[in-house]
């Protein structure tokens, strides 16, 4: 196959669908990635398959997502909404429908790109039916999630297959360096196996409102603005950032405007209230939900401050879609955030999320001139090296590269 000749792909999000709504327990960064990289390399000419479970019966079996881009919903379970690990009994089931689709549109993929550990079990199974090279990205990986030890406990079962995708896959696509060392400690991954290539942002989308603007339709009064955006779980460490909010009593306390979270995180929101009336500031917190992506860059620009206190990010789009709108971040040293965030230009970064010392960064940015045309400016051309056409592009090449080695073996 020569360099420039178009593949096909089949690209698997067995258990999140990407054009779910984002914010939600299971749909976040992932969806963002797997819906931004479908559309970029369709765009290069390649014809991308993005294979999804049915959550509602409403679905479609196709939606286009832009050229040579489809999104195609199979059944497997219940027409429902399910917690992730509900979906690995329905993977034999997701298995046999997409051949049977695959068959009777007389469909041939050169390559398979699945992103999780479900959809790297199905990916793994398809493999071996079709003989062509499987490309494994994870996004978050159970061990090291384990290894930090903050909420939910992942089951030996996805470790277990993890372990198999691994070592049976073509390729791992890792976003980060730390993330491919974390897939060579945990994993035993072969170096060469493991490639690091970045998560990327709109910036067609995630562009600057005027503050004020923002703020009038938004419904905010002229406080100062910390805003949270992402799912609401405890390896988020919102909770940190709020007793960060009882250090910031100068004056009138800023609000904290915390965005993301479904039906499934009604749990941990009751925590989060309870604890904001323990510390008395309640009326300072403002639970904004789930919102749609299209608004997000009106919550960025009302906000002077964007906090991802996080214990774990796989890469951590957050950061990159608040500078893009021109809002510092102030981050742990997780993910991505090292290369994204120039300490002390575009935000600051924390060595952990203790609450002290993420109101003193807040403080340090409050303290600072409100960002003018050329600090906007100068933020987004900082996120360069994150264009989704870039990200799709080092995707596409070594999906060829990939082509190539198997075709001269």
């Amino acid at each position: 196959m020569s360099s420039s000749k178009p593949f096909q792909i089949a690209m698997l999000s067995a258990h999140s669908c990407p054009v779910g709504r984002l914010g939600t327990r299971d749909t976040g960064g992932m969806s963002v990635y797997v819906l931004e990289t479908a559309r970029e390399l369709g765009k290069l000419g390649h014809l991308v398959d993005v294979y999804t479970r049915v959550h509602d019966p409403v679905d479609r079996v196709i939606y286009e997502l832009g050229q040579n881009a489809r999104l195609i919903h199979l059944r497997a379970g219940e027409y429902e909404e399910m917690h992730k690990l509900a979906v690995y009994p329905h993977l034999p089931d997701f298995v046999r429908r997409l051949e049977d689709f695959r068959q009777e549109s007389d469909l041939h993929y050169d390559l398979i790109f699945s992103h999780y550990w479900l959809s790297g079990w199905v990916g793994r199974r398809l493999q071996k039916w079709w003989q062509v090279p499987h490309v494994a990205m994870f996004h978050t990986l159970g061990a090291v999630k384990n290894a930090v030890g903050v909420g939910e406990r992942e089951p030996g079962l996805r470790i277990r297959t993890e372990h198999m995708v691994i070592n049976d896959c073509s390729r791992v696509i890792a976003s980060t360096e730390k993330e491919k060392e974390d897939l060579i400690e945990y994993y035993g991954a072969a170096a060469g196996k493991v490639a690091v290539i970045p998560c990327g942002v709109n910036m067609d989308t995630f562009q600057p409102v005027s503050k004020m603007e923002a703020k009038i339709r938004l419904g905010l009064n002229g406080s100062r603005i910390v805003i949270f955006v992402g799912r609401i779980e405890p390896l988020k460490g919102i909770d940190r950032l709020m007793r960060a909010m009882t250090y910031l009593q100068n004056g009138s306390r800023p609000r904290l405007l915390i965005v993301g979270g479904g039906e499934k995180s009604r749990h941990e929101i009751e925590r989060l209230r309870k604890l904001a009336r323990e510390l008395r500031i309640e009326d300072s917190v403002d639970f904004r939900g789930l919102i749609k992506q299209s608004e997000l860059p009106l919550f960025y620009s009302a906000a002077d401050v964007c906090v991802v206190p996080s214990y774990y990010e796989s890469f951590g789009l957050v950061a990159l879609e608040s500078l893009a709108c021109g809002t510092p971040v102030i981050s742990t040293r997780v993910g991505a955030a090292e290369n994204i965030i120039r300490h002390g230009a575009t935000g600051y970064l924390v060595d952990d999320n203790e609450p002290r010392g993420l109101a003193e960064n807040i403080m340090r940015v409050f303290s600072q001139p409100d960002n003018n045309g050329h600090m906007v400016s100068m933020m987004r051309n900082s996120l360069a090296p994150f264009r989704w056409e870039d990200i799709a592009g080092a995707v596409a090449r070594e999906c060829q590269a990939l082509l190539t080695n198997s075709r001269a073996g």
